[in-house]
C-alpha cells in the first residue's frame, strides 16, 4: 500500500516465543549508513496500523525502521504480559545487532503510549542502554496504577498496594536510571494520558541530554500528524549527532559520519 521496501522477519524472543516484525529499509546505497528506528506501538491494533506514520519517518528522516509486533499481537505467538513485552523489546535489539548491514552506532528506540513504557524499560537496562543511540517517547504514562486512578477515579485505588496490579509498567521509577539522550513528545490535547504525566517523566529523567516537546493540538494517537513533527525529530537527532561528535572531537570524522551530516542537513528543511 505504501511502497515501503521491507522484510518480514520472524525471531524467537528470549523465552522462545515467536515474534513477527517488519524491517523497513532504505535503498541499498543508504541502508548501511542510515539510523534505524525500533518502533514500539501502543496498546490498540498492531504494527500494520502504524505504517502511515512509518511513511513519514522513512521519507523525512531517511531511516530504517524495525516495527516490532509484541507477543499476542498480529502474527506473533503467545499472550501479552508486561515481562513478555520487555523480553520482546530486548530481542528486537539483539536481532538488530545480529545484522551486519546496518549502522549499530545509531539505533533509535521509539515508543508511543504503551510502547513508551516498553521503550523506557529497555533503555533503563544498563546492558541495553549502551546499544541505544537515543530514546524518543510519545504520549506515554507514568505507570498503570497512575492511569487506573485517572480512568476509574476510585479513591480506593490510592490505597491499593502495587502487588494487586497484574501489570505495572512503572516508568516513573525507571526514568531515573536513564542516561541515553531522550526526547519526550507530549500532545497537549491528549484526553487519554494526561500530558502532566509526560512532564513528570521528563522532570525525573536522569539523562543529561533530555528535551520535552509540547505540541498544543496533539491528541493521543494523532500527534505525529501535526506540522513540524518530523522536523522536531530531525533537529533532536541532529543535535544528538553534534553532541556525539563533540565528545569525540579529538578523533577525525569517519566517512559514514560525514554522510550522516549531509542527510540531516536535508532533514532540517522538513
Amino acid at each position: 500500500m505504501y511502497n515501503l521496501p521491507y522484510e518480514n522477519v520472524q525471531i524467537k524472543s528470549i523465552d522462545g516465543t515467536m515474534i513477527n516484525m517488519f524491517f523497513i529499509h532504505q535503498p541499498q546505497e543508504r541502508q548501511r549508513q542510515s539510523p534505524t528506528i525500533v518502533f514500539f506501538h501502543g496498546n490498540a491494533g498492531n504494527m500494520g496500523h502504524r505504517l502511515q506514520n512509518c511513511v513519514g519517518l522513512y521519507h523525512n528522516l531517511h531511516c530504517n525502521i524495525l516495527l516490532v509486533e509484541y507477543r499476542g499481537y498480529g502474527l506473533s505467538e503467545g499472550t501479552p504480559s508486561e515481562e513478555g513485552l520487555y523480553m520482546d523489546a530486548r530481542a528486537s535489539i539483539d536481532y538488530l545487532y545480529s545484522r551486519n548491514d546496518i549502522n549499530h552506532s545509531e539505533i533509535i528506540v521509539f515508543g508511543r503510549s504503551l510502547g513508551g513504557a516498553v521503550a523506557i524499560d529497555l533503555a533503563s537496562r544498563a546492558e541495553y542502554a549502551e546499544k541505544i543511540w537515543c530514546l524518543v517517547v510519545e504520549n506515554t504514562f507514568t505507570s498503570i496504577p497512575d492511569m487506573a486512578k485517572v480512568l476509574l477515579q476510585w479513591r480506593l485505588l490510592n490505597y491499593l498496594p502495587l502487588i494487586c496490579y497484574k501489570n505495572k509498567f512503572i516508568s516513573l521509577y525507571k526514568v531515573i536510571h536513564l542516561r541515553t539522550p531522550t526526547l519526550f513528545i507530549s500532545g497537549m490535547a491528549d484526553t487519554l494520558v494526561p500530558p502532566r504525566m509526560m512532564t513528570e517523566l521528563h522532570n525525573r529523567c536522569a539523562s543529561s541530554k533530555k528535551q520535552l516537546l509540547k505540541l498544543n493540538s496533539g491528541t493521543h494517537n494523532e500527534t505525529w500528524t501535526l506540522p513540524g513533527y518530523y522536523h522536531a525529530l530531525a533537529v533532536f537527532l541532529q543535535n544528538c549527532r553534534i553532541q556525539g561528535l563533540e565528545n569525540r572531537r579529538q578523533y577525525p570524522l569517519a566517512e559514514n559520519e560525514t554522510l550522516h551530516n549531509s542527510i540531516w542537513s536535508d532533514a532540517q528543511n522538513i
